[in-house]
C-alpha cells in the first residue's frame, strides 16, 4: 500500500533528539492516520553519533532510516530522503520539529486543498511567525531572505523556511535535478519548480522550537557560501527546459 504522506527528517549528529522526534511524530500521525497511511523517513547525513541507531532501535513500524557514511550537507540529506520516500505527498522539516507536528499536517492539507504541486511554509505570512526572535535576529533573517530572493529571481516571502510539502510527482522531478548539497538547496527547489511551471502556494507558519545555541548555521560562512551557490544554481539551470 502506498502511504498518503511521507515525512522526511534530515539529521546530522542529532542523537539527543532523534528518538524523541520519531516517537512524537509517530504518536501524532497515528492519530491522524489510524490506518497507518504514512511513513517517516530519517535521512542520516553522515552523522558521527548514534542518532541513526537510536531511531532504528525503537523499531517503529512506519519509521525507517536512510543515509550515507560521509557528511555532505542538509541539501544532500533532504534529497536522499525525498527520493527514498514513497508517499503520495512528501513533507520535509527539521529534526527538532521547529514548526511542530500540527504544521506538518496542516501544510499537507494545504497541498490537498489547493491542488498545488508545492506548498512552502512562510514565517512572513503570520503575525506571530517570528515570535520568540530577538529584534536583531528577525531583522537579519528578513534582510537575508530578501537579498537571496532578489539574487535568485523570485518573490517568495520566505524561501528558506524549513518546512515544505509537495506532491511526490513534483518531488521526484525537482530532486532528481537538484545538485546543491548545502543550505541553498531550498532555492534550487524553487527555481526548478519555476522551470517546471509548477503551482506553488505559500502557507503561514511560526517557529515553536528555538535551538539557537545548537544551530548548525554559521551566519558569515554559510551566507557567503549561499551567495556562491545561488550564482552556481542560476548558471546550472539557466538553459534547462523540461521535456514536453
Amino acid at each position: 500500500m502506498i502511504p498518503k504522506l511521507s515525512i522526511v527528517i534530515p539529521m546530522y549528529n542529532e542523537e539527543k533528539i532523534a528518538a524523541q522526534t520519531a516517537r512524537t511524530l509517530t504518536d501524532f500521525f497515528d492519530g491522524k492516520f489510524p490506518d497507518g497511511d504514512y511513513e517517516i523517513v530519517f535521512s542520516n547525513d553522515g552523522s558521527r553519533d548514534r542518532c541513526a541507531e537510536a531511531v532504528e532501535e525503537l523499531q517503529l513500524p512506519r519509521v525507517r532510516v536512510v543515509g550515507y557514511p560521509d557528511n555532505r550537507g542538509k541539501g544532500s540529506a533532504v534529497r536522499e530522503g525525498v527520493l527514498a520516500a514513497v508517499g503520495e505527498a512528501v513533507v520535509y522539516t527539521d529534526c527538532d520539529l521547529a514548526y511542530g507536528c500540527d504544521a506538518v499536517f496542516e501544510i499537507y492539507n494545504e497541498l490537498l486543498n489547493t491542488g498545488s504541486d508545492l506548498v512552502i511554509g512562510s514565517r512572513n505570512l503570520s503575525a506571530d511567525g517570528y515570535e520568540g526572535y530577538t529584534f536583531l535576529r528577525k531583522l537579519m533573517s528578513k534582510t537575508y531572505i530578501r537579498v537571496i530572493s532578489l539574487l535568485a529571481g523570485f518573490s517568495y516571502s520566505d524561501s528558506q523556511c524549513g518546512i515544505k510539502c509537495m506532491k511526490r510527482s513534483a518531488a521526484e522531478k525537482i530532486f532528481r535535478k537538484c545538485t546543491v548539497n548545502g543550505f541553498a538547496f531550498d532555492l534550487e527547489v524553487l527555481i526548478l519548480a519555476g522551470k517546471y511551471k509548477m503551482k506553488v502556494t505559500e502557507f503561514p507558519v511560526r517557529i515553536l522550537q528555538h535551538r539557537e545555541s545548537e544551530s548548525k548555521v554559521r551566519p558569515v560562512r554559510d551566507t557567503l557560501k549561499m551567495l556562491r551557490d545561488v550564482i552556481r544554481i542560476r548558471r546550472t539551470h539557466k538553459n534547462f527546459t523540461p521535456e514536453a
